[in-house]
């Protein structure tokens, strides 16, 4: 069979994997100890999947948000507000210090 595949110009690769990832919208599937083979064909790669334990999960991740004290600062004094307000703004804009500045200043 690789003969015939590498006569064809299909290079293959296997790859240890212990767990495959994919990622769609509101779910995730999980493919736990599979066998996973990349092949090469034309410049294109394929990756083949097979076997496995395969579990679903719905909904999101929760992210945690570090802001920095430094950057509470930053904004409290650019846009002369509490660091109260400084931090909710930080918040709303997942850390971006311009946004939240302009967000503040507007």
């Amino acid at each position: 069979m690789k003969q015939m595949m590498k006569r064809m110009g299909i290079k293959t690769n296997e790859i240890s994997a212990e767990m495959v990832v994919i990622h769609s919208g509101d779910k995730k599937i999980i493919i736990e100890d599979p066998q996973v083979v990349k092949m090469t064909m034309h410049g294109q790669e394929i990756f083949n999947i097979t076997g496995g334990t395969v579990r679903e999960e719905k909904g999101e991740e929760e992210v945690i948000l570090e802001i920095s004290e430094d950057d509470v600062n930053m904004v409290s004094e650019q846009a002369q507000v509490s660091e109260e307000e400084a931090r909710k703004a930080l918040e709303e804009t997942n850390g971006d210090i311009a946004e939240a500045i302009m967000k503040l200043k507007g």
